[in-house]
């Protein structure tokens, strides 16, 4: 966007020696921007994955499965729960679900 405002500075209101002047700087302008959000975006890595589950909160559907973030997955430990109820996740191995 500063790179464009400067062309625009540049075209229609500057006189010649500063027209370069302000098109250089939206590019230097545009070039540091683009350097921080990519620095930015990169400092921790995104979480993926089963093991991102472990300690999320699950809703009982039945006396063997649990709803997490709108998917049905396999549950151990819910012997004494009722339907609607919130459990955390304490692990999960293979495609099972240990709930407390």
């Amino acid at each position: 966007m500063a790179l464009l405002i400067s062309i625009l500075l540049a075209v229609f209101v500057l006189p010649a020696p500063w027209n370069a002047v302000a098109v250089i700087v939206g590019g230097l302008v545009e070039i540091v921007e683009a350097i921080v959000f990519i620095k930015w975006s990169r400092r921790r890595r995104t979480a993926v994955g089963v093991e991102t589950l472990v300690g999320e909160e699950a809703e009982v559907v039945d006396a063997r499965y649990v709803r997490v973030a709108g998917e049905l997955w396999r549950a151990r430990g819910l012997a004494d729960r009722t339907p609607g109820e919130r459990v955390r996740i304490r692990a999960v191995e293979g495609l099972e679900l240990d709930v407390e």
